[in-house]
């Protein structure tokens, strides 16, 4: 006599998805595996939390639509001749809603620590750096998407970038690399911090002053001058310098952009072991 089967949970199918996934791979290669089985399962989250998604989509386009039609004025009198307010303030608006997206890495791993789903997957036969690996690699996928809507409204209000194909992927390649580094950075925060609400509230509070006191929305010159140092040499500023050049056709671009490479390739070097150390603590505590 056969039994009926029970309903098979989302839990139950990363279960088994993790468990067909062959051992013999190398250490890098399951590490790989097992992030993108996580990453799916995130994404497959995503139309539940459609809402969530509006959210942080309209966020960019707010920045943008507001500096489009309020400031760009003002900050039209403080550029050089020939260059344009709108084509200078998307780039900033575009890599500001990367490093921003990065904060949803942290919420997302503080949710699933409250759910109880982070000792889950610490249960489940999989590489442990995986959670947070899953999470950056769907955290990723989302930025890509509302950056692209972004970049699709920035056209529509006249945004005009004077690039070819080569600088085109050399821009993106430097926002990927911006946003993957921030994912990372998000990630830090999310373990470091004990409740969602808090992940949500310093998260942003402290990545916020990074954003503004740099060259997003104005020139360096024009800032106070105990901040020009920082804001001019910054890691965010250099990202938005080497993206803005890249995109405009700006001269001496070159430098700026292996500086911003460097920047971020060295806080990687920090930042992973940093997490992947944290990860295991909260398991422990």
């Amino acid at each position: 006599m056969s039994s009926t089967p029970i309903a098979e949970t989302s839990a139950d199918r990363l279960s088994t998805a993790l468990d067909l996934t062959p051992r013999s791979k190398s250490p890098f290669a399951q590490l790989m595996s097992d992030s993108l089985v996580i990453g799916w399962r995130n994404l497959l989250r995503v139309p539940r939390q459609i809402d969530w998604l509006v959210g942080v989509t309209i966020m960019p386009l707010m920045f943008l639509l507001m500096f489009r039609y309020i400031f760009a004025g003002t900050v039209q009198m403080t550029l050089p001749q020939g260059v344009s307010a709108v084509n200078y303030l998307v780039v900033g608006i575009l890599v500001q809603g990367i490093v921003f997206s990065g904060m949803n890495t942290g919420y997302g791993l503080a949710q699933d620590a409250k759910e109880g789903l982070m000792d889950r997957f610490r249960s489940l036969p999989m590489q442990h750096l995986a959670v947070v690996m899953g999470r950056i690699v769907a955290d990723m996928a989302i930025a890509i998407f509302t950056t692209i809507i972004t970049v699709l409204v920035a056209f529509a209000v006249g945004f005009r970038p004077t690039a070819g194909v080569g600088e085109w992927l050399a821009a993106i390649g430097i926002m990927l690399l911006t946003a993957f580094v921030f994912c990372w950075l998000g990630a830090v925060i999310g373990l470091a911090l004990k409740t969602v609400e808090a992940v949500s509230s310093i998260g942003f509070s402290a990545i916020m002053p990074l954003t503004f006191i740099s060259s997003a929305f104005i020139s360096t010159d024009f800032l106070p001058s105990w901040l020009q140092g920082f804001a001019a040499n910054q890691p965010f500023s250099l990202s938005v310098n080497a993206t803005r050049g890249l995109l405009n056709g700006y001269p001496d671009v070159g430098n700026t952009a292996w500086l911003t490479v460097v920047w971020w390739i060295g806080t990687l070097i920090v930042v992973v072991p940093l997490t992947y150390w944290m990860f295991k603590k909260r398991g422990e505590s």
